[in-house]
């Protein structure tokens, strides 16, 4: 009882901080990121360059920024919320000055060697945002139009500025993450319901402002073999490789569609499909069930944090901890139309990794600082 005392009272020394972790789900995160390094090891054909070993260093990078955000106090996580929210912004408007061109999309820019994607960083910094502005509003408050006006224009913002790369897919999950936050925080359905409706009447208009080759997705995922060795080349080797692991898969090392390259990048957003045709039916399951267990993780310490700043919070990161697994593992499958999302620590990639931990530090700093009063003056 003393002890709870003072961790409310905010005095509760950084032993006491490792104390409070939550050791199970850091073990669940270094078994995901050993997954991605055994899965990049054999994207390579056997050996650790040029994938796996870059990733396990930016792996031990990210370990230690987690660490060190898990130990910082929430209270100033949260005071600095809308100043990340800022930074996230800037960083958008410099990627669409300066930013670095690959596949048609400017989304990247490059700092001391490193490509930075701020599109993922924004998302993390908007469910800050988001959590700080709802974190003592009253229920009467959050009925108010004008009160939710500004957290409305915090998701448009970033929305607009990544649609802009173009980033489809990212921006699509910028947008379900502020709303499943909206939703959280106790705004009323029937505004949801006017804006599905708006949304779903613009459908039409907006099918045909978008690029070309965001429509040639769309087609070719309603009809792949059209052209099965152009555009719908990607999801029709997917699915072989898929198929071709059957239960147990072909063995590490030996899968045909992998080694034989005919599998298009299986380093990143196709990864998956090569673990399934390695190991099978019964290796993808394991994966997805880790999966499973780190996105229950993050939900259940949403749902045991007292506070409401660290409850929506961490129920934002969640929401994009899912759609980031339901996207891509749909996305192999063929049962949406293929886009940029990889596998959180499993697909290789810079700023997805890094912001994989960065969002993994929140949550950490979120469960051991659950306890913890705001002043009634903190908003």
């Amino acid at each position: 009882m003393m002890e709870r005392r003072l961790w409310r009272e905010g005095s509760l020394g950084v032993a006491g901080k490792v104390w409070q972790t939550n050791w199970f789900f850091v073990l669940l995160i270094l078994c995901l990121a050993a997954v991605g390094y055994v899965a990049l090891y054999s994207a390579a054909g056997g050996s650790p360059e040029p994938y796996a070993q870059k990733q396990l260093v930016r792996f031990c990078i990210g370990l230690v920024i987690m660490v060190a955000i898990a130990m910082t106090d929430i209270r100033i996580i949260s005071r600095y919320s809308w100043w990340l929210y800022a930074l996230g912004i800037v960083l958008l408007l410099v990627v669409a000055k300066f930013g670095h061109v690959g596949k048609g999309a400017q989304r990247w820019i490059a700092i001391g060697g490193f490509q930075l994607q701020p599109s993922e960083l924004m998302k993390i910094f908007l469910a800050l945002a988001l959590g700080r502005w709802f974190q003592k509003a009253s229920y009467e408050q959050v009925g108010r139009i004008t009160f939710l006006a500004v957290p409305v224009l915090a998701i448009l913002l970033p929305v607009g500025l990544i649609l802009k790369e173009p980033n489809l897919g990212t921006a699509v999950i910028t947008g379900t993450i502020g709303t499943a936050i909206l939703v959280a925080a106790g705004v009323r359905w029937w505004k949801f319901v006017i804006v599905i409706a708006a949304f779903g009447a613009a459908l039409p208009v907006a099918y045909h402002h978008l690029h070309d080759y965001q429509r040639q997705r769309i087609l070719t995922f309603m009809h792949p073999e059209r052209d099965p060795l152009g555009t719908g080349y990607n999801i029709l080797q997917s699915k072989i490789a898929l198929g071709s692991g059957g239960m147990w898969g072909r063995g590490f090392l030996n899968g045909s569609q992998s080694n034989l390259d005919f599998l298009p990048e299986k380093q990143t957003d196709f990864i998956f499909d090569l673990i399934a045709e390695q190991f099978g039916l019964v290796g993808s399951l394991c994966v997805l069930g880790l999966l499973l267990l780190i996105v229950l993780g993050s939900m259940l310490i949403a749902l045991r944090c007292r506070h409401q700043f660290g409850r929506l919070v961490a129920l934002g990161i969640s929401v994009d901890l899912f759609l980031y697994v339901f996207v891509n593992i749909a996305m192999v499958m063929g049962a949406i139309p293929v886009g940029g999302v990889p596998l959180p620590l499993i697909s290789y990639g810079g700023s997805v990794l890094i912001t994989a931990m960065i969002a993994f530090g929140i949550l950490m700093s979120v469960h051991v600082h659950r306890d913890v009063e705001f002043p009634e003056s903190d908003h």
